[in-house]
Parts: C-alpha cells; sequence; structure tokens
C-alpha cells in the first residue's frame, strides 16, 4: 500500500472514531440528570421507606437555598418526615408537597436531604418534580416528565418500582374521612317527612282535644244531676 493511501486510510479511520465519539456524548448529554432520587426500598406499597434526593449544582457563583418538591399522587405531605438536610434547613408542608431550604450552601455544593414516607403508592414509577433556587434568585425547574420520546432536558426525579409485596394493601390514611360521633348523630337533623310530621301534629292536638272532651261530659253530666233535684223538689213542694 503506498503512503497516500496509508495516510488516506488513517484520515478515515481517525474521523470515523471522531463522529462516534461526537454521537457517544450526544447520546449520553441528555442522560446526566441533575436532580436524583433513590430508596432504600424502591417496592411499591413499601412501607416506612427513606427516600434519598440530590440537586446537583450547576452555578460557581451561588449556592441554593431551597428546594421545592412536588410529591407524587399516592403520596400526601402529611405522610413525609424530613430525616436528613443540611444544617439548619427546614421542612415545610405545601398542598402538594413540600419546601426544604435554610442558609445558603456554599458555590458547587450539592443540596443533599431525604425524608422518610409513611408508604410508597402503587405504581411502577413516581416522579418528584422539584425547583431549586440559588442565592442569586437563579431557579431551575427539574419538572418534566418522559413522554415515551428523547429524554427531556430538565427531567424531573423519577424512581421505579418493583411490584407490591404478596398481600401488601395500601395503608389508611390520616386524611381518611371518619365516622360520625354519637354527638353529631344526636345532632343531626332528622328524616322525618311532612305525611310524618302532619300525623305527630295530629296525635298532639288529639291528646289536647281529650281533656277538653272530658271537661265538657262532666259539666254536661253534673247539669243534667241538678236539673233532676230541682224538678223533684218542685215537685214535692206542690204535692205538700
Amino acid at each position: 500500500m503506498s503512503t497516500y493511501h496509508r495516510a488516506r486510510t488513517a484520515c478515515r479511520v481517525t474521523f470515523a472514531g471522531a463522529l462516534a465519539l461526537t454521537a457517544t456524548l450526544a447520546l449520553a448529554g441528555p442522560a446526566l440528570a441533575h436532580a436524583e432520587v433513590e430508596a432504600d426500598t424502591p417496592r411499591a406499597l413499601a412501607e416506612n421507606v427513606t427516600l434519598s434526593f440530590v440537586s446537583e449544582a450547576e452555578s460557581d457563583s451561588a449556592g441554593f437555598t431551597q428546594l421545592r418538591v412536588v410529591l407524587p399522587e399516592g403520596i400526601a405531605p402529611g405522610d413525609v418526615k424530613l430525616d436528613a438536610a443540611p444544617k439548619g434547613w427546614k421542612l415545610k408542608p405545601t398542598g402538594d408537597g413540600y419546601t426544604l431550604g435554610g442558609p445558603a450552601l456554599k458555590a458547587g455544593v450539592d443540596a443533599e436531604h431525604s425524608i422518610k414516607v409513611r408508604q410508597l403508592p402503587d405504581a411502577k414509577e413516581i416522579a418528584f418534580k422539584t425547583v431549586e433556587t440559588y442565592s442569586d434568585g437563579e431557579i431551575s425547574r427539574w419538572i418534566e416528565l418522559p413522554d415515551g420520546g428523547p429524554e427531556p432536558e430538565q427531567p424531573a426525579p423519577v424512581l421505579k418500582l418493583t411490584a407490591a409485596a404478596p398481600g401488601a394493601k395500601p395503608a389508611v390514611t390520616a386524611s381518611a374521612p371518619s365516622s360520625p360521633t354519637p354527638s353529631a348523630a344526636a345532632s343531626a337533623p332528622s328524616d322525618a317527612t311532612p305525611a310524618a310530621s302532619e300525623e305527630a301534629a295530629e296525635r298532639d292536638e288529639d291528646s289536647s282535644t281529650v281533656p277538653l272532651v272530658a271537661g265538657v261530659a262532666v259539666a254536661v253530666v253534673a247539669l243534667g244531676g241538678g236539673a233532676w233535684w230541682l224538678v223533684r223538689r218542685r215537685s214535692a213542694s206542690a204535692e205538700s
């Protein structure tokens, strides 16, 4: 093989290698998540599960001050307890999840925290949309959900779950409606219909009429007896 052909072949190999490397980096780039979640028991309906979150720092000049996490369906804010967090950071429940924040972390330091969840939902995977706030006011939103196509540019942390253990059942949440208390049941409005109310009124009217009728009857008897006595007395006086 001539020097020309060897040089041309080497050039082709180098070009092909560069293309392969570029394609590999292009494919690997979007897969690098900046917000991740893991579980010590990634199983559907598992109880008392510890979830660990990592938000990777992107800024070289500002640090994290707050994370806002939206809980997936099946996990209520009241079923979450803080397990570990950066020093001085506090967890506050929200209507659909919680916020976690405190003194600003140093620039370039990842924000790591973990929570204890009462029970995971019965699902194949669950997502935790996360909004990150930096000390300079910059906000990163990792809230995009997979839709079967290319991976989103800012994907939400997703936890894949294995099938529930045999016999596992959803626990009764604290927010479940409770049965009425005896006092509440006693004070509840009655189900009496208009007809029943009318019958009750008629019974009350009849009961109030009985004494009146009895009184009239006694009066009639008394008057009758007095009249009979008066007639007999007059008859006796005439005979004498």
